[in-house]
């Protein structure tokens, strides 16, 4: 109609886009529409949550924008308090965690102490425990009224895990120390000791090549570990809802869950506190990628191993010292839940007949527990498979796409949803799926969770998948598209069997994140689509943890035999050092 209205314009504007058009070629134009996709996956959530923070009108009514959202949410009862113990807690538990962390990767990657590798392991495997089974753990040992711990070594009321430094102590006990350890021994280790080797043959001692040498060479590697700490100090979620809410203590994260529960819902003043982070996304996902990206400080080799520092006489010492970090990470934990789901009544040990098989029983033969279990499988088989496979794609087109224009654009959009909290991202998406007609059909299903899920893994699979891409020569890739094979096919035949184990990881990863879930998908779930992470969750709010113990326990398992299988692949997606 528009071209019968005006031929002159419409005639004009062909001739401007049209060429354009033509000038693209398949690459170009399958990177402007990945570009686009994942932009938009990505990018609007966010824009939404923004924009929405400024509607004032109820659900279902047009829209009427003011700002008496942000005035209300900020004016409102305990909200900077939330987000002044957001603070609190993320510089508690960082302050702990990161030279703790760094000590003992110190320890594992460059001391003689005995079973290095397997305790770095154990590490690596305590990182799989979902926060709530550790959280679960620590409540039966540390409850003031029936914790193992009060009632008999400390006396009743003598610790309480329902406190701040409870709080803390817990978040150390799940993934603070861990997840540094992860990160920073094989940073360590994979040092090229020419640096060193130089250092000693000037004279230098060991310590003091260490200090002089290695630590400067290690500082990337320590701001980066520490910023990712850092920028996810909005995500904490599941330890502050057990262990904050009972004694009235809120932070960013469950202040935004608590918004959009109230009744009625109040999304606009939960959209408000969560534009907050928008700035912070604006400051920390170009210096984050930055950090993780630059190549001055890159001393990774295999030509040469590092010497290891022989601690003597000390060895059994400091071996003892790490190995019982690891029980209170790996043992304490599982322990307590595992128990706890076979007792009468949880942290009740003085009954006649402490123990029982009668909640395991209840819980197989529950429809409500076999169909959280279902959803979880569902849900985390999907985003595996889904993710495995589009993160492959996306980090193959940044590494070796054969057009520059745009490959540094998707490389920053990948890089942002690392740094959105699990509540934002689960709003912004709350938001999408109610207001984009295409998706509104969706609200309430299977699809919305997924979507969650695979948003939250999208830098984690991309990074892992560049990372290894990165290790392969293209003279492959080179030989099948010069015998005319086109890049699609050189993709599928040649690239993806040389990435088949670190799909395997990828997808394993994947799958572990997503069946612990919950600050994500806390928004977006329904009875009908709720996942056992969010099933425990209930059960614990409602004072009802024998069944949680229970269910967390199967999560548990499940992410530790995963581990297993993701640590194995691992090995051979890394190759030989």
């Amino acid at each position: 109609m528009a071209a019968a209205l005006n031929p002159v314009r419409w005639a004009a504007a062909r001739s401007i886009w049209l060429p354009a058009v033509r000038q693209l070629d398949l690459p170009q134009l399958g990177l402007l529409l990945l570009l686009l996709s994942l932009g938009y996956y990505v990018i609007y959530p966010l824009l939404l949550i923004l924009i929405n923070s400024f509607n004032v009108a109820r659900i279902g009514q047009p829209p009427a924008y003011g700002l008496q959202n942000w005035i209300e949410a900020w004016s409102g009862s305990g909200i900077l308090q939330a987000l002044w113990n957001t603070l609190l807690v993320a510089a508690g538990y960082q302050l702990i965690s990161f030279p703790l962390a760094a000590l003992l990767a110190l320890v594992l990657a460059r001391t003689n102490i005995p079973g290095a590798r397997r305790l770095e392991f154990m590490f690596w495997l305590s990182f799989f425990i979902p926060s709530l089974s550790a959280t679960l753990g620590w409540i039966l040992l540390l409850d003031p009224n029936t914790g193992l711990l009060n009632t008999y070594l400390f006396g009743r009321g003598a610790f309480t895990i329902y406190s701040f430094w409870g709080i803390v102590w817990v978040h150390l006990m799940s993934h603070a120390i861990s997840f540094k350890v992860m990160l920073l021994t094989p940073a360590f280790r994979n040092m090229d000791a020419t640096f060193e080797e130089a250092g000693r043959m000037a004279g230098a001692s060991q310590w003091s090549t260490f200090l002089r040498v290695t630590l400067p060479l290690m500082t990337p590697s320590l701001v980066v570990v520490f910023m990712l700490g850092l920028v996810r100090l909005f995500e904490s979620f599941e330890i502050e809802l057990l262990l904050g809410v009972p004694f009235n203590f809120y932070v960013y994260s469950t202040k935004i869950v608590q918004l959009v529960r109230d009744e009625p819902p109040r999304l606009g003043q939960a959209a408000a506190l969560g534009s907050i982070t928008l700035v912070l996304l604006l400051i920390a996902a170009p210096l984050q990628r930055r950090l993780t990206t630059r190549r001055s400080f890159t001393t990774v080799s295999g030509r040469m191993q590092p010497a290891l520092v022989d601690l003597g006489v000390w060895r059994w010492p400091v071996f003892a010292a790490v190995a019982f970090v690891v029980v209170a990470l790996d043992v304490v934990p599982v322990a307590s839940v595992l128990a706890a789901s076979f007792m009468t009544r949880f942290g009740f040990f003085n009954l006649r007949q402490p123990w029982t098989l009668s909640h395991w029983q209840l819980a197989l033969r529950d429809s409500v527990f076999r169909l959280s279990l279902t959803n979880t499988l569902l849900v985390a088989l999907s985003v595996a498979l889904l993710g495995a496979a589009l993160y492959s794609l996306v980090a193959y087109v940044i590494v070796r796409g054969r057009v520059a224009r745009g490959r540094g654009a998707l490389d920053l959009v990948v890089w942002v949803p690392s740094i959105i909290p699990g509540a934002l991202a689960g709003l912004g998406l709350l938001w999408m799926f109610l207001t984009t007609p295409v998706f509104k059909p969706f609200y309430g299903s299977i699809v919305l969770l997924i979507a969650a899920c695979l948003l939250t893994g999208t830098t984690l699979a991309t990074q892992t998948f560049k990372t290894t891409l990165l290790q392969l020569k293209a003279e492959l890739e080179e030989s099948a598209r010069t015998a005319g094979a086109s890049w699609l096919r050189t993709y599928f035949r040649i690239v993806l069997p040389l990435l088949g184990p670190t799909l395997v990881v990828v997808a394993t990863l994947l799958f572990l994140f997503t069946a612990n879930a919950t600050s994500s998908i806390v928004m977006l779930a329904t009875s009908r689509t709720r996942t056992l992470s969010l099933l425990t969750l209930e059960f614990v709010r409602d004072g009802l943890r024998e069944p949680a113990a229970v269910t967390s326990v199967i999560i548990t398992a499940i992410t530790a035999s995963l581990a297993l299988v993701a640590r194995r692949f691992g090995r051979e997606a890394v190759g030989p050092r």
